[in-house]
């Protein structure tokens, strides 16, 4: 359909607002809706052929903003999306992105795009959920154990758009013991997504949490979040290069939290990601004895350049099949500094079937599963800043 030049002027005029963009039927031209009341009231849905367009300044997240299939968010550099507070009884302020849905969030070094809060404290809003139709191995498909959206499938190049030079602070809103925002949810996340130079920075529960998929990211900061700083499960595979972890001094539980499947040990697809230059640092030896990397119920994993500061255990390796992926290869980390760690590795096999109640699995030896290389730099500067981190982060 051919559009009129007035109809294109007008979207030039309205480019600098913030706005609403609906592609209407074949038989109409584009409708440029503008809404007065988007800085102080920003909820409700993105649907198909929508493009929501944050130009600039600060907008408040006053309850849920899901960006459904065929629907699009466009945050430009330096917007700040600051969660209000809310009371019992309120919806949680959150940002999904459906299946089909896209969120191009690209900011800049010197104007990072900020996803924070009111309230300065944890648990103050959800955090942001990304929802793909790469596989997983949960099931061909399941649904997001926050937002309830479906994700999986098997396009293993979806794309659910760009997060880039992005903070994503104060996050992780506990509905119950097995429902919690994180501070980056991707779940059944595909490649053609780009996650790069993204921090998140005191969740109440993980920093970047993935649930299957394909998606590669680099350059991620994860600090003071209250559980795992990087965690995966359902089959995750991705490439990932440069990650810097670091925990409060009094809050923090593992550096890297790994899974493949709790219910099947061996479905398909395993979780098997490569992670190069790694930092993590932890908060000491504490009676909770943190770990650095707990790797368990099946999970592969290639890492290599890594330098492990401050911890109670390096790595724990939990189950069987685990323990044989190390002797067969698929799970191994190579040159790792050890620096303040008690214990480098420790490993459980799985408890027997029909073992009473209670009954821990037998200790064994793990520690083929790293080499060690004193001169590893792992995400660029051993334990101190990378300076790819500097100039857009905080808590560092």
């Amino acid at each position: 359909m051919k559009r009129s030049t007035s109809t294109l002027l007008m979207l030039a005029l309205f480019a600098t607002a913030p706005m609403a963009f609906t592609a209407c039927s074949d038989k109409d031209d584009p409708i440029v809706t503008i809404d007065d009341d988007i800085r102080n009231n920003l909820k409700g849905e993105v649907k198909s052929g929508e493009n929501l367009i944050l130009e600039s300044g600060t907008y408040k997240l006053s309850g849920p903003l899901e960006v459904k299939s065929g629907g699009k968010l466009t945050i430009k550099p330096g917007v700040v999306i600051e969660a209000t507070p809310f009371k019992e009884g309120e919806e949680v302020r959150y940002i999904a992105v459906a299946q089909g849905g896209q969120i191009f969030a690209e900011g800049t070094k010197d104007k990072p795009i900020v996803f924070t809060a009111a309230n300065k404290t944890q648990q103050a809003w959800g955090g942001i959920v990304l929802c793909g139709r790469a596989p997983i191995n949960k099931g061909t498909t399941a649904n997001a154990e926050v937002s309830g959206l479906p994700y999986g499938g098997t396009v293993a190049n979806d794309n659910s758009g760009i997060l880039k030079y992005v903070r994503i602070e104060y996050s992780g809103y506990l509905y119950s013991a097995d429902k919690e925002f994180n501070g980056l949810s991707m779940f059944g996340v595909g490649n053609g997504t780009t996650i790069e130079y993204v921090q998140v920075h005191e969740s109440s529960d993980d920093g970047f949490e993935w649930f299957g998929g394909t998606v590669n990211t680099k350059y991620l900061v994860a600090t003071a979040n209250e559980d795992d700083q990087f965690d995966w499960t359902e089959g995750w595979n991705g490439t990932n290069e440069n990650w810097y972890a670091k925990e409060a001094s009094s809050k923090g539980n593992r550096g890297i939290e790994a899974d493949n499947n709790s219910n099947n040990h061996l479905a398909d697809p395993i979780s098997n990601p490569t992670i190069k230059n790694l930092t993590l640092i932890g908060r000491g030896a504490t009676g909770s004895e943190p770990q650095a990397m707990k790797l368990r119920v099946g999970t592969k994993a290639t890492i290599d350049n890594v330098v492990l500061s401050n911890w109670s255990v390096g790595f724990d390796v939990e189950h069987n099949e685990g323990i044989g992926y190390i002797a067969d290869g698929s799970l191994k980390v190579t040159n790792v500094k050890f620096d303040q760690v008690v214990t480098k590795s420790k490993g459980t096999k799985t408890v027997p079937a029909g073992s009473p109640e209670g009954t821990k699995g037998e200790s064994v030896d793990v520690s083929a599963i790293f080499t060690e290389n004193n001169a590893a730099t792992g995400a660029g500067a051993g334990t101190a800043t990378p300076e790819w981190a500097k100039g857009w982060t905080v808590g560092l």
